[in-house]
């Protein structure tokens, strides 16, 4: 059989694109777009059958990327997000979307446990005021997590694993997902934005979600940890949360824009922990990712079933032919 046509579209060099894919060897023929931008994703679509996604979003499918994809058989997305694909229009096109769930679980939640202490315990502060020369003991009034009712938004793999985490130090834990559950821990969202000290936001981005957390909904002198996708949060009403004091404090590591724009006002406020969209960097989780990955891409092109399909597709990746496939 020939080798499968894989458009590789993350945002690293071809050769490194290369290396990676290399466990696959003759069974891919590896392309990447002649540049980073929508036009040469359309022209290298026409030939691809496999598609490698980009987890910046940078290049993603929508339903014109599709129609210009006639051969294609399999998306395999190497993160949890999957935004701005068209996971509908992949459906019709009987294209499985795939993505690595839960690779990222525990860094993701050590960061958002990392974020609350760091914010409770007001340790930027307490650094900037001892390098300034000063010794503010009484004046930081930091807050012991221990006790305090902690509410995560998500209860997929990073949610789940937030709850066990934030629970281990002595939190009060409940949780709120789009689909109800029988467990005495589920609670209505507007109730747990009203009555938690601390909110941490996991849930994926999508139509549904978009501008789901509006902070003046939340308690007076809470904090807020976004892990999520800054479109979960509405970042207008964030800000003047913050600015009005009715926030503590936030912790942010996704944005509406990414990188954050120059001038952009989340920059000015002393009360918010800034990351570059890292929390789920780590050696660690980049391993399990690029496993998760290879394997699902193998399975792939052996005819075996793949994990992690979104799309209600069958798992079984079907070859599709416009010309016989000896040619």
């Amino acid at each position: 059989m020939s080798p499968w046509n894989l458009l590789a579209l993350p945002p690293l060099p071809e050769e490194l694109v290369r290396r990676l894919l290399a466990p696959l060897g003759d069974r891919v023929d590896i392309r990447v777009p002649a540049a980073r931008d929508r036009d040469a994703l359309l022209a290298a679509l026409p030939e691809a059958e496999i598609v490698l996604g980009d987890w910046t979003a940078t290049l993603a499918l929508d339903a014109e990327a599709v129609k210009a994809a006639p051969l294609l058989a399999f998306v395999q997305q190497p993160s949890v997000g999957v935004d701005g694909h068209d996971l509908d229009a992949l459906a019709v096109a009987g294209v499985p979307l795939a993505n690595t769930p839960g690779v990222s679980a525990v860094a993701v939640s050590e960061w958002c446990l990392a974020a609350t202490l760091s914010l409770s315990r007001k340790l930027a502060e307490a650094d900037a005021a001892v390098r300034a020369g000063e010794w503010p003991q009484q004046g930081l009034q930091p807050h012991e997590l221990r006790g305090r009712r902690v509410g995560v938004v998500g209860y997929g793999p990073i949610g789940a694993t937030c709850v066990e985490m934030f629970r281990a130090l002595g939190c009060q834990v409940s949780f709120w997902t789009r689909t109800p559950r029988e467990d005495p821990a589920f609670e209505d969202l507007s109730a747990l934005l009203s009555a938690s000290d601390v909110v941490v936001v996991v849930i994926a981005l999508s139509d549904e979600t978009r501008d789901l957390i509006d902070p003046a909904r939340m308690k007076p002198g809470a904090l807020l940890i976004n892990a999520a996708r800054g479109g979960v949060v509405n970042q207008q009403a964030l800000v003047d949360a913050l600015r009005s004091g009715h926030l503590a404090g936030a912790a942010l590591d996704v944005f509406e824009v990414e990188p954050l724009p120059a001038g952009d006002p989340l920059r000015d406020l002393p009360n918010v922990l800034l990351s570059p969209h890292v929390a789920g960097v780590t050696p660690e989780a980049t391993g399990r990712l690029l496993t998760a990955t290879l394997e699902n891409l193998t399975a792939a092109v052996e005819g075996r079933e793949v994990d992690g399909v979104l799309n209600g597709v069958s798992p079984v990746v079907r070859r599709k032919f416009t010309q016989s496939p000896t040619n």
